[in-house]
């Protein structure tokens, strides 16, 4: 989708961090910009930063763990400009937990959010992005824990590679209609990720921060040192955009990071050989 001038993005998760980030370069690229997010004072003060940088920028209130939630936003988003034709499902959260510390209501938050999220933002507009035919783009955001278990056990490495799959098989089924789809897959990002239950909804429970004298509590502090020096989610965008023009499924933002899954795919590749040479055939 290289022209985006005078068309219109839709952003989950558009009121900070790579989210606000996505909606500033897209509305740089002449796009109009509907920021979707379930923290309104942030969303407010997103909106009328690009209103400020001279975007036609709208906000709504969203719960992407809520179908309904979605199309609402969306009916927002066509009743304000019209057709939308790039898609970023980008709203996500982080919850931790291993073996040690199986907690349902962790697990349901974050899988509603990072994965059910891109489930119903995919839903809710590709029947409109193929209904229009004016081509189109989805954005889903996942993570380079999508792709390797760094992170070890837990909901936000199993959302993130469920996140990779959908859209390698979206990317198939939706070629022929002309509409691209990237899937973004970035390492530490200097967002507010770390103080992801802020907003966590009371359907889910209280969050539980670990102790931090544990190897849990540990681990925690480690991640959130990480993403504080993490880099500038408008850096980031910039390769989104990139990808959106050039139609590019996959968006690595880390190289640095290739030997992690490197080391994951050649696991799998001797895996595959040793079943080769067992094979009777």
């Amino acid at each position: 989708m290289r022209e985006l001038a005078g068309k219109t993005a839709f952003v989950t998760g558009g009121a900070s961090g790579i989210g606000l980030a996505l909606g500033t370069a897209l509305a740089g690229a002449g796009m109009k910009v509907m920021l979707a997010d379930i923290e309104a004072a942030a969303l407010t003060v997103a909106v009328e930063e690009l209103k400020g940088r001279g975007a036609d920028a709208r906000g709504v209130i969203c719960d992407v763990a809520d179908p309904t939630s979605i199309e609402r936003a969306a009916e927002a988003a066509y009743e304000a400009f019209g057709r939308v034709h790039v898609v970023c499902n980008n709203a996500g959260v982080a919850g931790g937990g291993g073996v040690d510390d199986i907690s349902l209501d962790d697990w349901r938050w974050v899988i509603d959010v990072n994965l059910m999220g891109v489930l119903h933002g995919i839903r809710t507009f590709v029947p409109h992005l193929r209904a229009h035919g004016e081509g189109g783009h989805i954005v889903n955001t996942a993570s380079l824990a999508g792709l390797q278990c760094g992170l070890g056990f837990s909901p936000y490495v199993a959302s993130k590679f469920a996140v990779v799959a959908m859209s390698e098989g979206l990317a198939q089924q939706l070629a022929p209609h002309g509409i691209g789809v990237s899937v973004l897959c970035p390492g530490f990002v200097r967002t507010r990720i770390s103080e992801s239950g802020r907003n966590r909804p009371e359907r889910y429970g209280m969050a539980r921060a670990p102790d931090p004298a544990s190897a849990a509590g540990t681990f925690a502090a480690d991640i959130a040192a990480r993403v504080r020096s993490g880099l500038d989610p408008a850096a980031i965008a910039a390769q989104v955009l990139a990808a959106i023009r050039e139609e590019t499924l996959y968006v690595f933002t880390h190289p640095e990071m290739r030997d992690e899954v490197d080391e994951r795919f050649a696991t799998i590749a001797a895996a595959l050989d040793r079943a080769e040479a067992r094979s009777p055939r």
